[in-house]
Parts: structure tokens; sequence; C-alpha cells
């Protein structure tokens, strides 16, 4: 069930009508309802999945109750946890990818094929979310383990906080303790926060459908339909960035929003990414829930910054890869998050941006060295194989390239739609100034444009990009 669907908006008109009363009645009443309408959200892709976040969430459930009761086996039912979320996420998400680098290094070695035969070929739908919903419940249980988390022992109020539907299937990624308490407290919502809310979805679903949307059909044709021109690459690539963005933060907009209509706050997943003016700085920009994750169950456990050069270097390349593997299955991804790494010790080890950032021109050439950064970044990650990436790095940074016309989109629909973009996102951050926040009129004036827009402009109605993850 999409956002942008008008099922969505049947299913979310019916919630709330329910949600009215129900948030007035006990607590397993109102966690009763999240419960049952985010496994209808959840359940309306393939009903069957449904098993699968029950028994992944039964399982931390009493895990966690587990660990908190027995202090000599709470290593021991961390792994419990561990094994089996990890372990639905090999079956579902990377089992073929690992299969078939299996029967890749076989053929390497020159295996006789008539002795050991090739694994057969399979594959399994990939549940919606999984990866998201998977993080957090394993949040749950690795908080409780740290004693940083006192687990419930109520299964209706893990499951409201481990279902709700806003963020189940494509974030942000909701920590426990910052949810769990909420669950408890009153659902009552002020005029500021539905006013609140209200925005972050309309803001929301302009960024998806109407920037992202209308971006994605002509960034497709581009990588099917290449052309040796560097330019060119450099404005799909440009494209891609903006449509990205636009679709998952959009999203996370959305659920927020929605988040705020229920009486729920989620943590910020995007602080405006491309302005920042280091790749340390934009990874605490971008994706903040999953880069937070990683920080503080990977990255930090390792020895994180506390360490010799090299370790500190080893423990960066391990957090990035696992989160390249997070996105998906493939090199591509495998890629993306090196590329990262390495961008990521490169700067630590030089430390230029320190002293640049003093002066204007210095935060100007920073952030161009950031975006052309990044930029490579998504080259692999959006690319159709790791041969396709290469070859458009290639062309990107070959200048003689730059001579090819063949730009022909840059007067089109989409382009049009980018430097809308641009316009109504400067008004955007116009309209946050605190010196404008008296003129309540001028702000519903630039919600209605927004909305006027959406309805006439939209795209193509394609799923969210993070949907795959």
């Amino acid at each position: 069930m999409l956002f942008n669907s008008t099922i969505f908006i049947l299913f979310a008109v019916v919630f709330f009508l329910v949600w009215y009363f129900a948030k007035r009645l006990s607590l397993n009443v109102r966690w009763g309802t999240i419960i049952l309408f985010s496994l209808i959200f959840y359940g309306w892709w393939d009903w069957r999945f449904i098993f699968l976040i029950i028994f992944s969430g039964l399982i931390d459930f009493f895990v966690a109750l587990s660990m908190h009761r027995s202090g000599k086996h709470r290593k021991l039912f961390l792994w419990i946890s561990l094994t089996g979320n990890i372990s639905s996420l090999l079956l579902f998400k990377y089992s073929e990818f690992i299969a078939q680098n299996i029967d890749s290094f076989l053929e390497v070695l020159s295996i006789s094929w008539q002795i050991t035969p090739h694994i057969p070929e399979f594959t399994l739908i990939l549940p919606v979310g999984i990866s998201f919903y998977t993080f957090q419940s394993l949040s749950y249980t690795l908080d409780v383990y740290k004693k940083e988390l006192e687990p419930t022992t109520n299964i209706l109020h893990f499951f409201a906080y481990l279902c709700m539907f806003p963020q189940l299937v494509a974030g942000p990624i909701v920590r426990a303790k910052d949810l769990l308490p909420q669950l408890k407290n009153d659902c009552y919502t002020s005029e500021p926060e539905r006013w609140m809310g209200f925005r972050l979805i309309v803001y929301g679903l302009f960024k998806k459908v109407v920037v992202a949307d209308n971006l994605a059909p002509v960034v497709d044709k581009s990588f099917n339909y290449p052309i040796d021109s560097g330019v060119y690459w450099w404005v799909v690539i440009t494209m891609f960035a903006v449509q990205i963005y636009c679709d998952f933060s959009g999203y996370s907009d959305i659920a927020c929003g929605l988040a705020r209509w229920m009486g729920y706050r989620f943590c910020d997943n995007f602080n405006n990414p491309y302005i920042a003016t280091s790749i340390q700085d934009f990874w605490a920009r971008w994706h903040i829930s999953l880069s937070t994750w990683f920080r503080d169950y990977v990255y930090i456990p390792l020895g994180g910054s506390r360490c010799k050069k090299w370790i500190v270097w080893r423990n960066i390349f391990y957090t990035m890869l696992l989160s390249g593997l997070w996105h998906g299955a493939s090199w591509n991804f495998l890629a993306w998050g090196g590329v990262h790494a390495a961008f990521l010790c490169i700067e630590r080890q030089l430390g230029y941006h320190k002293y640049l950032l003093k002066y204007c021109f210095g935060r100007l050439f920073c952030w161009f060295i950031l975006i052309v950064q990044v930029w490579v970044g998504w080259v692999f990650f959006r690319a159709a194989d790791f041969a396709q990436a290469l070859d458009i790095l290639t062309l990107m940074f070959d200048f003689t390239s730059f001579l090819t016309p063949a730009v022909p989109f840059l007067y089109s629909r989409q382009m049009f739609i980018l430097y809308m973009m641009m316009f109504l996102g400067m008004m955007y951050f116009f309209s946050l100034d605190q010196k404008w926040r008296k003129y309540t009129h001028y702000e519903s004036l630039f919600l209605a444009i927004l909305i006027v827009i959406i309805i006439f402009f939209r795209g193509t109605g394609a799923a969210f990009i993070y949907f795959q993850f």
C-alpha cells in the first residue's frame, strides 16, 4: 500500500476515524488498534509475510524478557536474537546472491561440473521493508542487552512499537527507547502539532509525486539507453541524486506527519544532506536513523575512533561495507559502501576541510568536493551492474567526452520539474525562517500551491525506492 495511492487515502481515513475513539480507551485497545491496522497495511502487498514479521517480533520479545531475567545467559539470548533476525535476512534477501557468487567462485577454480553440479537457481520474493523492521527489532534486544532499556512485559506494547504502519516499510528506524515510552502516554494532539503533521505530509507528497516520480522515467531511460557523453552523465546523476533524496525523504516526511497526527514523534531522518561540506557531515544528515544505528551497534562496539589509526580505518570500512550490504545483495552496493569508506578515511587523514571551512570560498570548495564524492557513490548505487558503473565514471571524468552534444532532456518536462524544485526549495527554506512564522497566511498559501501542483503535476506513481530494502 503506497502513501501516494487512492487506497491508502481510504485506509488513512478509516484508521483515523477509529483512532479518534480508540486512543480514548485503554492502552491495550490503543495498541491493538495500531497492530491491526499496521498488519493490514503491511499485508496489502502479500499477506503471507505478516507471519514473518510476527515470527521475528516474537523472538525478540521473549529474548529480551529472558535476558532481563537471566544474568548468566544474557549473551546466549542475544545470539538467539541475532541468529533469528540475520537468518531471515540471509534467506530472503541474500541467499540468491550468495549462491550465485559460490557458483562463480567454483567456476573460477575450474571444478568439473560433472562431479559438482551447479547450485540450483531459485528466487525468493523479497518482503517489503524487511531490513527496516529487522533492524528496528534488533535495536530493541541490543538495548536491553546493554541495559539501556527495560523490556516491556506486554506483547501488544511491543508489537505496537514494531509494526506501527507509518514507518514500517521504509523508516525511519525508530528506537524502542524513543517510542515505547510514547506509546504509554496520552495521544492528545494540539492544533500546532496537527498543523505540523499536515505540513510534513504535503512536503513529503510534493517531493515524492511531483519531483521523484517525474524524474524517475528519464533516469531509468538514461541508464537503459546510455549515451557516451560526460555532460550527459553528470546531469543524469544529478537528477538521480535529487530523485532518491526526494523519494526517500518524502516517505520519511509523510511517516513523521502521520505519526504527529497519531500523537507520536519520530526522529528526523534527513537534515538537508546536500548542503553538507564533508562526507562525515553528509552522513550526519543522510538517513540519520540508519547511520546512527550503524554507529551505535557496529562502529562503536568495534572500537570507534578511540583506536590506532589503521584500526579506525578498519572500523570505518566494516561499518560502511555493512551499510552497503544492508541496501541490497549486490556488488554495486558493496562498492558504494566501500567508496564512502575510502572518502571518510581520506578526509579523516588529510583533515583539509577543518582549515578550508574557515573561509567563504573554502566552504564552497568543500561543498563542491563533497558533491563530486557523493555523485560518484550514486553511480555505483544506481548502475545496473559494476561494469556499467565503471563505464559511466570513465565518461564523467573523461573531459574529451564533454564535447558530445547528447543532453536532449535539458529542456524536457523533467528538467522543468528539477528547476521548479530548486525554486520551491529556496521558498521552503525561506518559509522556515523564524521571522516568517507570524505570517501564517504565507505558509498556508505556500502549502495550497504545493497541493495544486501535486494534483496537476504528479508523476507516474512509482513505488518508493527504499521499499526494495
